[in-house]
């Protein structure tokens, strides 16, 4: 199995300046923060980071700031995926992907193509991609599930990709991923609020958004939870339940970002067409943050 993505990846947000360019040194200062409380891998330019509002230079200009802080120390992840195979390929082609250990490529948006036509996007992309992939479905977002039958089809015909951050909120459908995949295929939990028992189920672990602002906790719980230690794992989980529901209640990145703002890390600065939590939303975090 893929041991370097075992345990806690984090989807690390685009820290922005009042000017709403790119805050290098608040990056960089996450970056270590979650290195320091015991991440153990960093994904980058995911949706959490606002890829779809970066230009391709910032989004090189990201990749270069966090592979800097990071010095080698954590394996990384790059997001490159879209609803044009085409613009994909060429991407990956056209990427620097020297340092970075896979990328996380999302089932198409907008266009809703059949499980065929996701299927043969996948393939296209692992025909072209000289590093291992990582599957990313999360159908609120694009509008299509990657069906689990898919996915296990997809793992058994196609050797770099390695494992699917699944994010379609849906019990049932982890269980049928992990009762299936093969034996060295990661089933990632892309929610927040199951990905405990994703891993007791079987699970990798988890692309997190709350495990960045909480990193020592969040990663703690799911190290527990790998070991099987249930009972003690869940006391971290029902410590952190609340604010898991609270950085989504609006939208993400802003409720991560008020996280972050409340532990001086970052401005909550989104770009449009998002915008920053409300101030009753960021009162809350705050609160939580105070009294954590």
């Amino acid at each position: 199995m893929n041991s370097k993505f075992l345990g806690t990846g984090v989807a690390l947000v685009t820290p922005f300046n009042a000017d709403l360019s790119i805050d290098r040194d608040a990056l960089t200062n996450i970056v270590n923060y979650n290195i320091d409380n015991g991440t153990d891998y960093l994904v980058i330019c995911g949706t959490t980071a606002e890829s779809a509002t970066l230009t391709k230079e910032e989004k090189k200009e990201v990749t270069a700031i966090i592979s800097e802080a990071n010095n080698g120390r954590l394996p990384l992840v790059l997001g490159i995926g879209g609803n044009n195979t085409t613009t994909v390929i060429d991407e990956i082609k056209n990427t620097d992907l020297s340092g970075i250990d896979a990328i996380l490529s999302v089932a198409p948006y907008y266009s809703k193509p059949t499980q065929e036509g996701i299927y043969q996007h996948f393939k296209a992309i692992s025909a072209v991609c000289p590093i291992n992939i990582i599957l990313y479905n999360v159908p609120g977002r694009t509008s299509k599930n990657i069906e689990a039958e898919t996915t296990i089809r997809l793992a058994n015909d196609f050797e770099n990709i390695i494992g699917v951050k699944e994010a379609g909120n849906s019990m049932s459908q982890y269980y049928e991923l992990i009762k299936n995949k093969p034996e060295d295929f990661l089933i990632i939990s892309g929610d927040d609020d199951l990905a405990l028992g994703v891993v007791l189920a079987g699970g990798a672990g988890v692309i997190s958004v709350i495990g960045q602002g909480f990193p020592k906790e969040f990663s703690e719980m799911i190290r527990l939870g790998l070991k099987g230690e249930a009972k003690e794992a869940f006391k971290l989980h029902f410590k952190l339940i609340d604010v898991i529901g609270l950085i989504f209640e609006e939208n993400n990145p802003a409720g991560i970002k008020g996280v972050f703002e409340a532990l001086n890390l970052c401005r909550d600065t989104v770009r449009l067409p998002l915008v920053p939590a409300s101030n009753a939303l960021k009162s809350k975090i705050a609160t939580f943050v105070e009294n954590h």
